[in-house]
């Protein structure tokens, strides 16, 4: 417990420092923050009308990777994206640990601040856990979830194993590391994440340019945090789910992605056979087909069940 407390005021100071670097300097990108109690988070709302969608970026992407995707749904959602706390240039709390409770709590606070009574929550990856631990925790609030590349929180554990480097588990030396290496592992990321032959510099440029800049990248925060989850932690999530899956994503290459109804028996899963582990980005096209007509049959629902 010492060395997690430990872990966690690291993360914050070595956070703070590079933001506060990022603001003399002027070279970041605009801060818009909502201020919770497990962070300052930089948060991005076309506060149209509409449905509320979510998103946060899977680290190291950014805010900024989701512009063409906020702006191609904008004139049918209010689209809000934030970075979680210890990524892109949100400030975690120093208390913050990468719990699933503790990530949910940071969504949900991001609803109250603006005004956000529903929504359907779109998160990728490792966040895939906050969403559904948001849903059991404020079912009522939570439409439907759309992850994208989330497997079963089992499967997760044994991609950490697999795939992240040893140091990176072990508390304060992984924050060290995660941090001294940053650009490299996002860089090396991004090449694994990606199909095999294509062009990640579009994804790679934002990317580094944010960390040049001092966004953070708590890959060693968020690895820890999970793996002392149980993994039974989120059965039984009652929320229309669906999961959209990049099928050439060599990071989970060993990951089945109907894990999935381990958790959450009721998700439908659609694979994007052309994509690797963003496609809500590589094809968003497609994906804001699906989303959006995944956030018309939720509001349909209520009415169907009325009916029967």
């Amino acid at each position: 417990m010492f060395f997690q407390i430990l872990s966690t005021r690291l993360d914050r100071w070595l956070a703070a420092r590079a933001l506060a670097g990022a603001r003399r300097r002027r070279v970041a990108p605009a801060f818009e923050e909502v201020h919770t109690a497990l962070g300052r988070l930089r948060v991005t709302d076309t506060a149209g009308p509409g449905p509320v969608v979510v998103f946060v970026p899977d680290g190291p992407n950014v805010v900024e990777h989701y512009d063409a995707l906020i702006r191609r749904l904008s004139p049918s959602c209010r689209v809000v994206c934030f970075d979680m706390p210890g990524f892109g240039f949100s400030l975690p709390d120093a208390s913050y640990a990468h719990s699933l409770a503790q990530g949910a709590q940071a969504v949900l606070e991001v609803l109250d601040q603006l005004n956000i009574a529903r929504a359907t929550l779109a998160f990728s990856c490792a966040n895939g856990f906050y969403a559904l631990r948001a849903a059991q925790l404020a079912p009522h609030r939570i439409d439907g979830l759309v992850l994208s590349q989330t497997p079963s929180l089992k499967a997760m554990h044994a991609w950490a194993e697999r795939v992240v480097p040893a140091p990176l588990k072990l508390p304060v030396l992984g924050q060290w590391l995660g941090w001294l290496f940053r650009q490299r592992a996002a860089s090396s990321w991004y090449r694994i994440a990606l199909p095999r032959g294509s062009d990640a510099t579009g994804f790679r440029e934002v990317g580094l340019h944010a960390l040049r800049c001092g966004a953070c990248f708590s890959l060693a925060g968020v690895v820890q945090g999970l793996l002392r989850e149980p993994v039974a932690a989120l059965d039984g999530v009652q929320t229309p789910c669906t999961l959209v899956w990049g099928s050439q994503d060599w990071s989970h290459h060993d990951t089945d992605p109907m894990s999935i109804l381990h958790v959450v028996p009721h998700a439908d899963v659609i694979r994007f056979d052309d994509c690797g582990h963003f496609p809500d980005l590589e094809n968003s096209a497609r994906y804001a087909q699906i989303l959006l007509e995944r956030i018309s049959r939720q509001a349909q629902a209520p009415m169907e069940t009325a009916d029967v």
